[in-house]
């Protein structure tokens, strides 16, 4: 567990200055909004090779779920499909206090105070659901 004053740093700099920000032209992509927040996230991915060679987002909304959204985009690009699975998983798990945080999440552990508030954990998970929705939809494709 990180002290909290770095998770507040993490968050901040994440949700001030988000990376992974943009389209990425022609790839699967899902839109999802939290009508309760106003928040709203696009993910899109591109897969190749079973790997997430580039996933990125577009999006408004509070601090938690910006940050969340560029986050995702820094720990999970370039990973296997099976590795984002995995990580995914431990951070739902994480944010719904089902779990503690796991080391291999990296910076995303400073998202981990959010499973003591449970109206911000639709805000974390939002760009998580997307991303879901998004490598669905490029498997349709």
């Amino acid at each position: 567990m990180l002290p909290e004053t770095v998770a507040r740093q993490i968050i901040s700099d994440h949700g001030g200055r988000p990376r992974g920000k943009g389209e990425i032209a022609g790839a699967p992509h899902a839109a999802l909004d939290n009508p309760g927040c106003g928040d709203q996230v696009t993910v899109w991915v591109q897969v190749e090779g079973g790997r997430l060679a580039g996933v990125s987002f577009t999006g408004r909304g509070c601090t938690i779920s910006q940050s969340s959204a560029s986050l995702l985009t820094q720990n999970l690009k370039g990973k296997t499909l099976e590795e984002v699975r995995t990580l995914s998983a431990s951070y739902r798990a994480m944010v719904m206090g089902e779990a503690p945080p796991d080391p291999a999440l990296g910076d995303l552990v400073a998202l981990a105070g959010v499973s003591r508030l449970h109206a911000r954990r639709k805000c974390a998970l939002l760009a998580w659901n997307a991303l879901e929705a998004a490598l669905a939809e490029g498997q349709r494709a």
